[in-house]
């Protein structure tokens, strides 16, 4: 198992039949963290709203996340616009996890990063439901036609896995266009309050890098592309990439004597 200092995981969705709770798992077991943070979207309220599914993969990863608040990890939840119910309960601590509306996470570095969903500096959020919700609809299709695509794939040994829903985002110019739009929002913001860096979710683009001078981190998510963010005992970030070879990584923990539970 890979200790680290901190975990930064956010959109995990679950309730949504798109979400890769087994992956989560497999991820979570592999890797202990004096603290973690969920930066939004980790239960999806609305998907619950429209049909009930709640697998036993699902179940799981609550459980998990409450055990390892009571052994003592510090874990943090900032609600997103999917589970933004829990906005209601700020400040509040449910099961030894804290809600909060935003943190500020000082890295083992001494920088201080603003923590967000995201939601807030999103114009299509905030301003349009319709609009919103058909953007939802679209992606939620293509997850599914992703689905199919997997499985073919997997069929006749085309390789690792590959997203359908990344691969539309980066090349149709509009979508380019709002993640650029939506990540000088975020980064503006961060910078107007004297912060080093922020970190935040919702757009389900994963990313670690400098934009305008300030570190830019975003989660990315586990409906598609499965990554977290880690950061090191010496204060350095890592973007985890499992959704591209999870059976792999989970066997390797396995060998290093990570419990299957």
């Amino acid at each position: 198992m890979t200790e680290v200092r901190t975990i930064f995981l956010s959109d995990v969705h679950l309730g949504m039949r798109s979400c890769q709770a087994d992956r989560l798992l497999e991820f979570l077991r592999c890797y202990s963290a004096h603290q973690l943070f969920l930066v939004g979207d980790i239960i999806d309220f609305e998907a619950l709203e429209q049909s009930i599914y709640w697998t036993q993969a699902h179940n799981t990863v609550v459980q998990k996340i409450l055990r390892r608040a009571r052994h003592g990890e510090r874990i943090t939840l900032i609600p997103g616009n999917h589970d933004k119910v829990l906005r209601e309960y700020i400040d509040a601590t449910f099961g030894d996890i804290r809600i909060a509306r935003e943190c500020v996470h000082t890295a083992a570095d001494g920088k201080r990063y603003l923590l967000v969903h995201g939601d807030e500096f999103d114009p299509v959020s905030r301003c349009s439901r319709f609009i919103a919700g058909a953007g939802h609809v679209a992606y939620t299709m293509l997850l599914r036609l992703n689905r199919q695509l997997a499985w073919w794939r997997h069929r006749f040994g085309a390789g690792g896995y590959w997203s359908l829903s990344s691969y539309v985002k980066q090349r149709i110019r509009r979508a380019a266009d709002y993640i650029r739009d939506f990540e000088a929002a975020v980064v503006r913001a961060a910078r107007t309050r004297g912060f080093d860096g922020v970190i935040c979710g919702h757009i389900h683009v994963a990313a670690i890098r400098e934009v305008d001078n300030l570190i830019y981190v975003n989660c990315g998510d586990w409906v598609d592309s499965c990554t977290a963010v880690v950061e090191h005992l010496d204060g350095r970030f890592e973007l985890v990439r499992w959704g591209s070879r999870p059976a792999v990584a989970a066997a390797r923990c396995v060998e290093v004597g990570v419990a299957a539970g």
